[in-house]
């Protein structure tokens, strides 16, 4: 399980960083339009920075977070934190991940909202899979 929880913490890491580069950079992306678009779902192509980089920055302390605390219920790191807020801490973003998820693929799938179709395909194919193998992999973490 160790194993496990080490693919799915170094991948939180990985998401994390994309948030990271993104205050700055549309990376891998040509402009910050297509990241509107591709990644946020925002229709009119706008990111209101003002938003946008606390945002980004919260959800990357998120993900660098809820990395540290996979990586603690696998057993691969140690923690002064108890045992039961590491659980529950665990728990959380699976299910956070599997809620976003399921909720993507509904969402996406039955074109709710007015996100453009490249990023509801984009969903369809990438992000709502990838949050549902993730929150799968930390469940199994979090069982252990």
């Amino acid at each position: 399980m160790q194993t496990v929880g080490i693919v799915a913490a170094l991948a939180l890491v990985v998401i994390a960083v994309f948030h990271v580069v993104w205050v700055v950079s549309p990376w891998p992306l040509a402009t910050r339009e297509e990241l509107a678009r591709n990644v946020v779902g925002r229709a009119d192509g706008s990111l209101p920075l003002g938003f946008f980089v606390p945002a980004s920055i919260g959800v990357a302390a998120a993900l660098g977070f809820a990395a540290y605390l996979v990586s603690v219920q696998a057993g691969a790191v140690s923690s002064s934190l108890s045992e039961d807020l590491v659980r529950l801490g665990t728990w959380g973003c699976a299910a956070v991940l599997l809620g976003r998820g399921g909720w993507g693929l509904l969402e996406s799938g039955l074109k709710l909202g007015n996100a453009p179709a490249s990023y509801r395909r984009l969903d369809l194919i990438c992000y709502s899979p990838l949050c549902l193998v993730l929150g799968g992999l930390i469940a199994l973490v979090a069982l252990r």
